[in-house]
């Protein structure tokens, strides 16, 4: 089951077939790449390791983690991918940001 914590009024069902409605869940849908406006940014995360950070895909869950996954064989490292944002080790904003322009994304360097 979902969350536990926000079954509201329902305290028991005798009802076998009973599934509790959690409440409408707003399916994303994935933007053209055109349409879409990144910024692709240098953090650092903890233990002074660098990430390039691409922020603000607008997509499905699968469509991000197909585009996190073109970018780590592009940057030959490793990634991550969630809420719209991907998080690639190392400092590959350059090779990131010209790949992001080729598959014809609206891409920017962001944060100096």
């Amino acid at each position: 089951m979902k969350n536990k914590k926000h079954r509201e009024g329902v305290v028991y069902s005798t009802n076998p077939d009973f599934a509790f409605n959690f409440g409408e869940e707003e399916e994303i849908e994935t933007l053209a790449p055109q349409q879409q406006n990144l910024k692709v940014w240098l953090d650092r995360k903890g233990g002074n390791k660098v990430v390039s950070r691409v922020e603000g895909v607008i997509a499905k869950d699968e469509d991000l983690q197909n585009l996190r996954k073109k970018l780590q064989n592009l940057c030959g490292s490793g990634g991550t991918a969630k809420d719209g944002e991907i998080l690639i080790q190392g400092d590959h904003r350059d090779k990131i940001l010209g790949f992001l322009l080729k598959e014809g994304y609206k891409a920017k360097k962001a944060g100096g």
